[in-house]
């Protein structure tokens, strides 16, 4: 039996070739919209009827998306990447839908890109390249690296990743996490603080904690001003875990040096967002994960999870395996 894929994730078309192949030979119908993601629910409702399976970026899978018609015969949401706080997992659970993601594929590659984000604001390099491009030829300062303390907000597996970089430049770590690992901590050389001592001690600070209800709005005006005036914030994380409209703020009044930002609360972001005209600040995409061979790895994952179940296997990475006891649902979505 033939399942109908709908593939959403915006890399499909640059480094996931080989992953279509996968699902074709894995007996799947690819259909990819005109679209891709992160689509918003209604966008998401119009194109997903009718589907098995999805392989998907961050879109508005909500309650109400969830429980529609449209996703009755969804069986399994495959995520390319870690992140899957755009699922409400309660509601797929109930619904017999199983939720796959890629953990551990990508964290050499974001904290790659972290540190690049880390050198190029605090050594200005992206202002000096908009100067020779304009003609010009006039130098910028910035800040050491080697010898400054930087601090982890979530010590998890990019966290751990960004502090072996980091302890070539023989920077000092400190690290916050309300689980810390202290094995971990001890092994990479990281001290695990509170978030204020963090914030008050640290030259740079970096977040990598998973979004949670919790969490949301983790840094802001209170902890921002906490900041040295000469630090710099850098988020390849998750955009909710700052308050945007604070950090405005401490961009444009010099509460800190700078930041530096690839994630954002709501993507793609506005044309017209107070961001793009903000002072010290280096934006990107959202493309941390934009690693041609780190690309091709995760997509191939992805896929794979959706032709394992297809097959009656369980899928290598899933985010809630209590949903094989809710037979009742699943058998029902998977005769």
């Amino acid at each position: 039996m033939t399942w109908k894929v709908l593939i959403t994730a915006r890399t499909i078309n640059d480094v996931g070739q080989e992953a279509q192949q996968i699902l074709k030979q894995g007996g799947c119908e690819l259909v990819i919209p005109p679209k891709l993601g992160p689509l918003k629910a209604d966008e998401l409702r119009s194109v997903i009827a009718g589907m098995d399976a999805a392989l998907v970026s961050p879109d508005d899978y909500s309650p109400a998306v969830l429980t529609s018609p449209e996703l009755a015969g969804v069986k399994i949401i495959s995520r390319w990447g870690v992140g899957y706080d755009s699922i409400h997992i309660p509601t797929a659970t109930q619904q017999g839908i199983v939720i796959a993601y890629t953990p551990g594929f990508l964290d050499e590659t974001v904290a790659d890109y972290t540190f690049a984000l880390l050198l190029g604001m605090a050594r200005r390099i992206q202002e000096g390249h908009l100067v020779m491009r304009a003609g010009e030829w006039r130098c910028t300062w910035g800040h050491d690296v080697f010898n400054k303390t930087l601090g982890i907000v979530g010590l998890g597996r990019i966290g751990a990743a960004v502090a072996k970089r980091a302890s070539g430049f023989n920077m000092r770590l400190l690290a916050y996490d309300p689980y810390p690992n202290l094995e971990l901590g001890a092994k990479l050389g990281v001290q695990f603080v509170t978030l204020d001592e963090l914030l008050v001690q640290s030259d740079f600070v970096t977040l990598h904690a998973a979004l949670t209800p919790q969490n949301k709005g983790l840094i802001g005006e209170a902890q921002l001003r906490k900041m040295k005036p000469d630090s710099y914030l850098i988020n390849a994380g998750r955009g909710a875990l700052l308050d945007e409209s604070a950090l405005l703020r401490a961009l444009t009044e010099n509460w800190i040096a700078g930041a530096a930002l690839d994630t954002f609360a709501i993507e793609p972001m506005a044309a017209d967002h107070p961001f793009r005209k903000a002072p010290n600040v280096l934006l990107c995409p959202h493309q941390a994960s934009f690693a041609r061979e780190t690309g091709q790895r995760v997509s191939n994952a992805a896929a794979q999870a959706i032709v394992d179940l297809k097959s009656g296997k369980k899928p290598q990475f899933v985010v809630n395996p209590d949903v094989f006891n809710n037979l009742a649902a699943l058998r029902g979505k998977l005769v």
